[in-house]
């Protein structure tokens, strides 16, 4: 559990490096600062995008490149779409891949619970249950594809659900999920390969790794089309 609190530590720090600099955003020149004075300081930030979906045109860039990838989302629908479905069908893909998304099987003390409630207060629309789908879904899509291919590992977790880590061998992009929207909307961070805050991410994804259980999915009557 060090490990994990070191982890949510360092989730901390970059939040409030990521205050400070919503303050300051706006020129681009400032942003230069930013970066030098983060190659300076060793914590590695190289870019900040004001929301969590316009930083997908670089990740999809960075993924193509990696020798290895570690993803920790809140739902996994990043993981069905374009961005990542080249690697699903690509002949030379990374030496490994692993995942971790939430349990959405039901339980007295569940994470997942806790970040729809929170989410259905500014979304109506956003129940329990349907979180739990969408997880359920995007788990079920990935378990397959973890039989048909080598290399992919995928694990559930219940902790709390409160960023989102996509990392590679050369960088790592942090979303920090805020209470008032979703996270699509929130802002996300890269960080750079070496760095304080590369190395965060890696601790907070390797912590859950160790607590997650392996995932499997739901047994579906055979597809009578096949």
């Amino acid at each position: 559990m060090t490990d994990f609190l070191l982890g949510i530590l360092g989730s901390l720090v970059a939040s409030a490096i990521l205050l400070v600099l919503g303050l300051l955003r706006g020129a681009r020149p400032v942003w230069w600062l930013v970066t030098a004075c983060s190659r300076y300081t060793g914590t590695g930030l190289g870019r900040v995008y004001r929301h969590q979906s316009s930083a997908e045109q670089d990740l999809a860039r960075d993924l193509r490149r990696a020798r290895w990838i570690k993803v920790l989302a809140g739902r996994g629908n990043v993981l069905t779409r374009d961005v990542f479905s080249p690697l699903w069908s690509a002949e030379q893909s990374p030496q490994s891949i692993q995942i971790l998304l939430p349990d959405p099987d039901p339980r007295e003390d569940s994470w997942l619970d806790r970040r729809s409630q929170e989410v259905s207060r500014f979304d109506p629309g956003f129940t329990r249950s349907l979180l739990r789908s969408q997880v359920r879904t995007n788990i079920d899509y990935l378990a397959r594809l973890t039989q048909a291919r080598s290399g992919i590992e995928l694990r559930t977790f219940n902790l709390p659900n409160n960023c989102r880590v996509i990392a590679t061998d050369r960088g790592a992009y942090l979303t920090f999920y805020s209470a008032s929207a979703h996270g699509r909307n929130s802002p996300c961070l890269y960080a750079r390969a070496p760095g304080i805050l590369y190395t965060a991410a890696l601790r907070q994804f390797d912590a859950s790794w160790i607590h997650a259980t392996p995932a499997l999915p739901h047994p579906f009557p055979e597809d009578p089309g096949r």
